[in-house]
């Protein structure tokens, strides 16, 4: 495969994963101006076939299941449904809390019982040692459980929508359901942050690994 054939897939593969977060902002927005407070269902419903078409794409064309997007795509679409029939925004703000628990508790329970699922899921990207892939492992729980927080401190704080004031947990913070929407395009961009951050790990142990069986190669 010739260089911008890879370059091609790459750039397919995030339009899978990130795609549907980039429908859900502009749709929400452009309904925001016309629709009001309908805006979150048009928009979620937008994030519900952009969600699908992604997953379809990346089954059928690129010929791979990635565990977590499909696991993202049934909540986004349980949900979904749930929040757009009964006309209840809790549901659609509770979602990503959901997911990124999950993904942390998941990710934890495997690397206790021995099965780090993190390892699973990229042993196909990166050559490690048990000890990086647990490293590795941990971070991220860490992490979904950091946006999990976050996100719970967002959608408690709308004010210009049906949260209960007994929901808040900070008297004086208050924002906007529009600000909690556009902050997915901030989440995902700390996500990515954090993830070149863990570069100098990878890099650190599939270096030492590399040097390991160049040393080998050449006992040999």
């Amino acid at each position: 495969m010739n260089q911008t054939e890879t370059t091609t897939k790459q750039t397919a593969s995030m339009l899978v994963d990130f795609g549907p977060i980039g429908v859900w902002i502009v749709v929400y927005n452009l309904a925001r101006a016309y629709a009001g407070d309908q805006a979150i269902y048009i928009g979620t419903g937008a994030y519900m076939i952009a969600a699908v078409i992604g997953l379809a794409y990346a089954i059928r064309v690129e010929k791979r299941f990635p565990p977590m997007l499909i696991f993202t795509t049934v909540i986004v679409l349980g949900m979904g449904t749930i929040g757009i029939v009964l006309q209840d925004p809790i549901f659609l703000y509770l979602k990503p809390t959901i997911i990124n628990l999950f993904y942390s508790f998941l990710i934890l329970i495997s690397v206790a019982l021995g099965h780090n699922v993190w390892k699973v899921f990229f042993a196909s990207v990166f050559n490690l040692p048990e000890e990086a892939w647990t490293m590795l492992a941990v971070r991220w729980a860490l992490w979904f459980q950091f946006l999990a927080l976050l996100n719970e401190v967002m959608w408690r704080h709308i004010t210009d929508s049906v949260v209960p004031e007994s929901a808040r947990w900070f008297a004086e913070f208050e924002m906007s359901e529009a600000f909690w929407a556009n902050a997915k395009l901030g989440v995902m961009v700390l996500s990515l942050a954090f993830a070149a951050l863990q570069m100098p790990l990878l890099l650190k142990y599939q270096r030492a690994e590399d040097e390991d069986g160049a040393e080998t190669g050449e006992a040999a």
